[in-house]
């Protein structure tokens, strides 16, 4: 992306509710089958809830039946991937590449019959649907 929205705290504080600012800003992770869209399949575009930007396509979206919203691929620089090694385990972060916000967690090799053989696990509270009617 060509540039990166930077906002103190109190902005992202003031822009997001509580729930979505422990998710993108603190890198929280909503509950399993508590998210808006972990049961949406809708065609449309899921841009990031902080700052618009799009970043999956509905049709990479399949029912992993995880509890979070899965993906088998973001759209091309939409996202960043950073090394996690919280709790005790190793994953791979992914973040939003405009604004930075947590999004959720990349997987590889769980054998689902997708394309790429991965799955973003997104939080919803990470994420704004817009139809496709409205694109």
């Amino acid at each position: 992306m060509a540039s990166k929205i930077k906002k103190s705290d109190n902005e992202w504080r003031t822009q997001l509710s509580p729930e979505q600012y422990s998710v993108l800003r603190k890198k929280a992770t909503e509950a399993p089958f508590s998210g808006e869209y972990d049961n949406v399949f809708d065609p449309g575009t899921y841009k990031c809830a902080a700052c618009g930007a799009k970043l999956f396509a509905s049709n990479t979206k399949f029912d992993a039946q995880c509890g979070w919203p899965s993906f088998y691929d973001a759209i091309d620089g939409s996202v960043e991937f950073h090394q996690d090694n919280s709790f005790g385990a190793q994953r791979t972060e992914v973040t939003c590449a405009n604004c930075g916000g947590h999004l959720g967690h990349i997987f590889t090799g769980e054998k689902f019959d997708t394309p790429t053989d991965q799955r973003y696990c997104i939080n919803s509270l990470s994420l704004q649907f817009t139809p496709k009617s409205d694109i």
